[in-house]
C-alpha cells in the first residue's frame, strides 16, 4: 500500500466517522434532547455500564481529570447525571445516569440505527454486513473516544 493510498483510507473513514457522529447528533437534537454535544455522547457511553467515577471517565475519553469533572458538572446541570456514593471507594463519587439521560441515550441508538439504515440504502445489505465483518477485525478493542 503507498502512502497515498493510507492517507486516502484514512481520510475515508475519519470522514465517515465524522458523518456518522453528525448523523446522531443531529438524531439526538431532533429527538428533543439539545444543548449536547457529541463528547457527552462519548461519557454517556462509559456511564450507560452502570455508571463510572470522574477518573474513570477521564481515562474512558482520554481527557484530565478536572476537564472531565467539568464535562460532568455541565451534564448535572442539564439532568442527565447525578452522583452518589461509589460502592467500591469511599473516596469517590459514583456518577451515573438519570432517567434523563437513558433516555437520551436510547434517542442516540435510534439515531445510529436511522443512519445504519442510509447506509444499508447505499451499500445494501449484505455489503453493509461485510464492512462491520471487516471493521470489527481492524477496529481495535478499547473505549471509543471522540478525537480531540
Amino acid at each position: 500500500m503507498s502512502d497515498d493510498d493510507g492517507l486516502g483510507l484514512a481520510a475515508l473513514l475519519l470522514s465517515a466517522a465524522g458523518s456518522l457522529v453528525d448523523r446522531i447528533d443531529e438524531g439526538v437534537a431532533r429527538r428533543g434532547y439539545g444543548g449536547l454535544r457529541p463528547a457527552h455522547g462519548f461519557a454517556f457511553v462509559r456511564l450507560s455500564r452502570g455508571g463510572a467515577s470522574v477518573t474513570e471517565l477521564a481515562e474512558h475519553l482520554g481527557v484530565t481529570k478536572q476537564a472531565a469533572g467539568q464535562l460532568v458538572d455541565e451534564l448535572e446541570r442539564k439532568g442527565y447525571v447525578r452522583r452518589g456514593p461509589h460502592p467500591a471507594d469511599a473516596r469517590a463519587r459514583l456518577v451515573v445516569l438519570t432517567d434523563a439521560g437513558r433516555a437520551c441515550t436510547r434517542a442516540a441508538e435510534e439515531a445510529a440505527a436511522e443512519a445504519a439504515a442510509e447506509w444499508a440504502g447505499v451499500l445494501g445489505e449484505r455489503r453493509l454486513a461485510e464492512l462491520r465483518r471487516s471493521l470489527g477485525e481492524v477496529a481495535p478493542p478499547g473505549p471509543i473516544r471522540p478525537t480531540w
